[in-house]
């Protein structure tokens, strides 16, 4: 077995006044993520529900990505092996997460929406069945602890 090793810096960024966490409402949640030698950092906070900035990406953002990205490179992965075409690739991902009283939470249900479109109409029933190989190699997919739902929609380019 091959072990892959991940670093990413992050940094609080909402001590805007100097009073950092006195209380609830003395710092915002702003932060940056980043990694070595990428080209840019991630501009984030928390939800706008949890005094947030909702223009920056939250880490339930971040994570819904996380799920559709690495969903969409094992598809493309397994497409090419497998002689389909793609053409294009898009999807939405949703999802919902139950919040506890005491702050808590977690996400029950993340639904990925994938829209292909294929290069012939030969390609498009192995383009529908990909879809459950690659949920099934997804590495992030594989860390939760709750099914991805799919709902694909397969094209062919005219």
């Amino acid at each position: 077995m091959k072990e892959h090793h991940y670093t990413t810096q992050l940094n609080w960024t909402g001590n805007e006044e100097g009073k950092g966490t006195f209380n609830y409402t003395s710092y915002t949640r702003d932060h940056t993520i980043s990694v070595a030698n990428k080209y840019s950092n991630i501009l984030a906070s928390s939800d706008p529900g949890f005094r947030g900035d909702a223009s920056r990406y939250n880490p339930e953002e971040l994570f819904l990505a996380s799920l559709s990205a690495c969903h969409m490179l094992w598809y493309l992965h397994l497409c090419s092996v497998n002689k389909v075409i793609v053409d294009t690739y898009e999807d939405e991902a949703r999802g919902t997460m139950m919040e506890q009283k005491d702050g808590s939470g977690q996400f029950t249900k993340v639904t990925l929406y994938p829209k292909v479109i294929v290069r012939s109409e030969e390609m498009r029933a192995k383009a529908m069945m990909l879809h459950h190989e690659a949920n099934k190699m997804c590495f992030i997919a594989n860390s939760c602890n709750f099914k991805i739902d799919h709902r694909v929609t397969v094209i062919v380019s005219s």
